[in-house]
């Protein structure tokens, strides 16, 4: 994305070295690799990343690196949680960003966290503006996943739910654009959930069959131009195709597994 000249972006509900998010920018053989994420992430040129992990950063085993110095000296503007809120420390236009919202894992929902609607919001808008050539932000609802592990009802709820906030002001800042893609989907479902016969809207009867991943299919929302690049059925996989094809990248020479279909 960085070569494309895009602006990039992440913004996590878990550190911002922790899977999903590392997926897009480290080059680890194994994803517990935090401090090397960590390196990876200083040494790339993502425009924004929000999440927790700040002790991967600062406080480091491997190496006497002290990364957050490092960001500043290439011009970003770091904040972090015990400091200041993310709420009174907004991006400035011509600046790097990053901001971390705890020292390791951000607390849960129900604990009081409430950034990942409004900080996603302000990181499209953020990037929106950063160039004319466009923009590719990575939005985690982390917890969801955690909350499935540990099969709890409440969590989930209130998790999925902070998430639904969140594409929801990602959906109206699309819509007024005109020209913004918004892909929703998840790796996995965890917990093996089932929503019992005697459920009603607002009273739902839960039930959780394993305290692990499935293999349940996995839907795919899509919204704006070339949304209908991600109707039918395919492998995860073919997600990464799709979205090449969907910004006209199809001239690189590489097969595309749902095309076989």
């Amino acid at each position: 994305m960085e070569e494309r000249s895009y602006a990039t972006g992440l913004v996590v509900t878990s550190t911002i070295v922790h899977a999903t998010p590392a997926a897009f920018f480290a080059h680890q053989p194994l994803r517990v690799f935090y401090e090397n994420i960590a390196v990876d992430l200083a040494e790339k040129e993502v425009d924004l990343f929000i999440g927790g992990g700040l002790e991967y950063f600062n406080n480091r085993s491997l190496d006497k690196r002290n990364l957050i110095h490092e960001l500043k000296a290439k011009g970003y503007k770091i904040g972090t949680y015990n400091k200041q809120s993310i709420k009174r420390f907004p991006p400035e236009p011509t600046q790097n960003y990053a901001y971390f919202t705890a020292q390791t894992q951000p607390a849960e929902i129900l604990e009081g966290r409430d950034y990942l609607p409004s900080a996603s919001l302000m990181a499209a808008e953020f990037l929106s503006q950063k160039n004319d050539k466009g923009f590719f932000l990575v939005v985690e609802g982390s917890q969801i996943d955690w909350a499935g592990h540990a099969n709890n009802e409440q969590a989930l709820l209130k998790e999925l739910m902070d998430f639904d906030k969140t594409i929801n002001n990602l959906l109206n800042f699309a819509r007024k654009r005109g020209d913004t893609l918004v892909i929703v989907t998840a790796d996995h479902e965890t917990g093996g959930l089932a929503i019992n016969p005697d459920s009603k809207i607002g009273r739902l009867n839960l039930a959780f069959n394993l305290n692990d991943h499935t293999a349940t299919m996995i839907p795919v929302f899509a919204y704006g131009p070339q949304a209908d690049l991600f109707g039918g059925v395919y492998d995860n996989t073919a997600i990464y195709y799709k979205m090449r094809e969907a910004m006209g990248w199809e001239s690189i020479k590489e097969e595309n597994p749902s095309k076989s279909k």
